[in-house]
């Protein structure tokens, strides 16, 4: 159906001349709201269906509405719907044509609601539908986060403060610090979804409406815990959007730093894991290329979601109550961060699994840098030793392995007794990797049987 078969607007009454044409196009929406399709038709069958309990619509109406919107939603998921630029948006493009199949009783479907409310009411549902599927690709990288630290709860590795050696660690605890990352952002889109399934319908264009409408019982059909208490702001404010849109910079924060890692960890410099090849690519010059584009990509995608963010605030920050035409501008950064949120958890969920550890790369890099000092410091303490005087001597003792170009491990017993008289032979329980890393025996400390602890709760904490 052609553009020119589409009724006049529904709006047109007050106009005197047509839309200019690139006005038109301008300022239509239809182009990236019509996603809403789904929600917008179940929220009218909702405010139908509470019309005619309420007496204003006959059952006979509201049966008609809702047989027609149900085949208006099936055409539309058959590709088959004639979208049309000139009724704007998703809500009149649905609502014409409902007209048009079901004829007077389609006019009567947008008593006592406004295009106002009705639009922050899909974007509520739709938010509400994407925030539980993106919190279950949460939860499914973080139980493929709980399978590798088990695997590795072994594996030592060193860990780094600056970059720089700093103490040896596990690699299944640093898995597991990723872990508790994500589950704050797992509770963090929870929130958002709390605060957000409140129900603007009703609200109207921004004062209520005259009719005898139930918004509790319509609230009731749609699965909000309650309708919105204040008409203006129930159709004004986006601040559930620019939430959520917080909630997921969060998120994509976290996957930039574990990128980060992942390209250091995979590069010839560090070689601790090796990334499955169907996570890579190659070079069109270099024949010996492995490039991490996946965890690049995700790094970059999350500058993308940081910008969607600032968007919306500012958006946002110049608007008088109540609703303003700025507020189209709301959809596609807020489509765009929910599509680039689900894919880079999808892929890093797919891709942590193939992770293959190399644990002897691991433990050479581990024994550089002195991960043990602290550990001497630390047994120079528990001997009597004031810790600002066990941190100098063993700073020394570090400076004279520089210079001999050995680790404190490798020094025999006479050589760090010129350090101190009191070390003994129980030292070198404490010097090595394994000695270090099972040292650290309290909760949420690195030694192996710790981090399978830390595992059994996590996985009792996910159900």
């Amino acid at each position: 159906m052609s553009d020119s078969k589409i009724p006049a607007k529904p709006w047109s009454g007050r106009f005197n001349e047509p839309t200019d044409a690139f006005v038109e196009a301008f300022t239509a929406s239809v182009d990236f709201d019509r996603r809403l399709y789904r929600y917008d038709i179940r929220g009218s069958i909702a405010h139908a269906t509470m019309l005619a309990r309420a007496g204003i619509l006959t059952q006979e109406e509201r049966d008609t509405i809702v047989s027609g919107l149900e085949a208006i939603r099936g055409e539309i998921e058959d590709g088959e719907f004639p979208w049309s630029v000139s009724l704007e948006d998703v809500h009149m493009n649905v609502e014409s044509a409902l007209t048009r199949r079901i004829g007077d009783a389609g006019k009567k479907l947008h008593t006592g609601r406004s295009r106002n409310d009705q639009v922050a009411t899909d974007i509520r549902l739709y938010l509400r539908d994407e925030i539980e599927i993106i919190r279950a690709e949460i939860l499914r990288l973080q139980q493929a986060l709980l399978d590798i630290a088990e695997r590795e709860a072994d594996s030592v590795m060193p860990g780094f403060t600056h970059l720089q050696t700093a103490q040896p660690v596990t690699f299944g605890h640093h898995m597991m610090a990723w872990f508790e990352m994500l589950e704050r952002d797992r509770g963090r889109l929870a929130d958002c979804n709390g605060r957000l399934n409140v129900m603007p319908l009703g609200a109207a264009a921004l004062a209520g409406t005259t009719y005898p409408i139930d918004r509790h019982y319509t609230a009731e059909l749609l699965g909000f815990e309650r309708p919105a208490e204040n008409s203006l702001d129930a159709v004004s404010d986006r601040d559930f959007a620019i939430e959520f849109s917080a909630a997921a910079a969060l998120v994509m924060m976290h996957l930039s730093r574990f990128s980060e890692e992942l390209i250091l960890w995979s590069s010839a410099q560090f070689g601790f894991v090796e990334l499955s090849d169907s996570f890579c690519t190659g070079s069109s010059i270099m024949p010996q290329k492995k490039n991490p584009d996946v965890p690049e990509l995700v790094r970059g995608k999350t500058g993308r979601v940081f910008g969607h963010l600032m968007a919306l605030l500012t958006l946002m920050k110049g608007q008088p109550l109540a609703y303003n035409k700025d507020n189209q501008e709301d959809k596609e950064p807020l489509f765009d961060t929910v599509d680039n949120l689900k894919g880079c958890l999808k892929v890093f969920a797919d891709m942590i699994p193939a992770i293959t550890c190399n644990r002897a790369n691991m433990r050479r890099a581990a024994m550089q840098g002195f991960a043990t000092a602290t550990d001497l410091a630390d047994y120079l303490v528990r001997k009597g030793m004031p810790f600002r005087d066990a941190h100098e001597v063993v700073g020394k003792a570090v400076a004279y392995c520089v210079e001999k170009r050995r680790d404190l491990s490798e020094l025999p017993l006479e050589e760090l007794q010129q350090f101190c008289g009191d070390i003994g032979e129980d030292v070198f329980d404490l010097l090595t990797l394994e000695g270090s890393v099972a040292a650290r025996d309290h909760i949420g400390g690195t030694a192996p049987d710790q981090v399978r602890q830390a595992i059994a709760r996590a996985r009792e904490r996910l159900g």
